[in-house]
C-alpha cells in the first residue's frame, strides 16, 4: 500500500479529527469516505490526484485517530464537521468534492447547503437518498439478515454513520435544490454479490445512480464496468479521469 502523507490532528468542538492536506493547488480535491472507511481507502489515486490539485482527505469520527462522536451522525452533522475541519486546516472553497458510498450524502447535501463553496462533485457509487427506504422496502429476508449482522458488527456509540440514514435521507430532500455544476457519478458494472440481491433491488440502484447523474444539467453518468462497489480500488483511472474533467470544466477559460 502506498504511504499517505503525514497525518495531521485538529480539534473541532472539542473532538479529536484526523487528516492529511498535499499540496497548494487550488480548488482543493476533498476525498470523503464510505462509512466505516479509513482515509487509506485513497490509496491507488491520492498521487494522481496530487498532481492535479491540493487534496484533503479525513478519518470521520470513530474512524483512525479521530475522536468518538459526540451526536447522531447524520449528513448535516457529519458535513458541518467537514467544512469546520477545512477552515481549520487553511482550505479556501471552492472545493472539488470526491465521495463514495455513504460519503455520497455528505456530498449531496454540503453542494445544495453552501453552494458558493462546491466547485465540482464526483461520486463514487454513492448512495443515493430515494435509494433508502425502498431498498429496504424491497431487500430479501437474506439482505435484511446481512444489514442486521452489518450493524452489530459495527460500534453504534462510536461509528453510527449507518444509524441515520433516512434522517440523512430527509435532509436532503429539505435542502435547496443541488447546484448547476459539473457533476460525475461513477456507478460500478459489476455489483459484488449480486446473486444475493433480488433484480428489484438491483434495479431500485441503477435508477438511483442515474436519478444522481441527473442532479445538474452538467451531470454526466460513467459505468465502471469491471468495478462493483469500490470503483477506486478496481478502476482507480476512472477516478482520476473523471476528477481531471471536474477540473477542467471549471477552470477559467
Amino acid at each position: 500500500m502506498t504511504t499517505l502523507p503525514p497525518k495531521l490532528i485538529a480539534a473541532i468542538d472539542g473532538v479529536a479529527m484526523e487528516y492529511i492536506a498535499v499540496g497548494d493547488a487550488t480548488p482543493p480535491i476533498v476525498l470523503i469516505n464510505d462509512a466505516g472507511a479509513p482515509m487509506e481507502s485513497w490509496y491507488k489515486v491520492l498521487p494522481a490526484l496530487e498532481a492535479l490539485s491540493g487534496v484533503f482527505a479525513y478519518n470521520r469520527c470513530g474512524i483512525g485517530n479521530s475522536g468518538n462522536v459526540r451526536e447522531a451522525q447524520t449528513a448535516a452533522a457529519m458535513m458541518e464537521t467537514l467544512r469546520a475541519l477545512l477552515f481549520k486546516a487553511n482550505l479556501a472553497p471552492p472545493y472539488v468534492l470526491v465521495a463514495h458510498a455513504l460519503g455520497g450524502l455528505i456530498a449531496n447535501l454540503f453542494a445544495r447547503s453552501y453552494a458558493g463553496e462546491v466547485a465540482a462533485c464526483v461520486l463514487l457509487d454513492a448512495a443515493a437518498p430515494e435509494d433508502i427506504s425502498a431498498l429496504d422496502a424491497r431487500q430479501g429476508r437474506l439482505g435484511q439478515l446481512l444489514r442486521r449482522a452489518l450493524d452489530l458488527a459495527q460500534d453504534r456509540d462510536t461509528l453510527n454513520e449507518t444509524g441515520h440514514l433516512r434522517r440523512s435521507a430527509e435532509q436532503i430532500a429539505e435542502a435547496p435544490p443541488f447546484p448547476d455544476i459539473p457533476l460525475f457519478v461513477i456507478s460500478g458494472g459489476a455489483p459484488g454479490l449480486s446473486w444475493l440481491s433480488s433484480k428489484a433491488v438491483l434495479d431500485a440502484r441503477a435508477e438511483g445512480q442515474r436519478r444522481l447523474a441527473a442532479l445538474s444539467p452538467r451531470g454526466r453518468h460513467v459505468i465502471a464496468a469491471r468495478s462493483g462497489h469500490f470503483p477506486q480500488f478496481s478502476e482507480p483511472e476512472q477516478v482520476i479521469s473523471a476528477v481531471r474533467d471536474a477540473l477542467t470544466a471549471i477552470a477559467p477559460s
